[in-house]
């Protein structure tokens, strides 16, 4: 099986930012306070924005995660150039 870990990276980059998007979109929906200047009177409770902030936290980490990803296939491409490259 060919794993390749760019592809990889690059997947769980785009599935971070469709999470991110997500996220965003709900807590925008969300009814502003009363206090506020155009106050719909429907004040949102602070469980509602756990979960579309936990989403964005976990895109955050996804995001962070495919970098290293990355950065680790980066190295691994350089390590593997410099081996052929002592040998020739």
């Amino acid at each position: 099986m060919n794993i390749n870990p760019l592809s990889s990276a690059t997947n769980l980059i785009t599935s971070a930012q469709q999470k991110a998007d997500t996220a965003a979109q709900t807590i925008a929906r969300m009814p502003i306070q009363d206090q506020e200047v155009g106050g719909s009177g429907e004040a949102f409770k602070a469980n509602d924005v756990f979960k579309p902030v936990l989403s964005l936290k976990e895109a955050e980490f996804e995001t962070s995660a495919a970098v290293k990803v990355i950065q680790a296939d980066k190295e691994m491409q350089e390590t593997i150039g410099s081996l052929f490259d002592e040998k020739a």
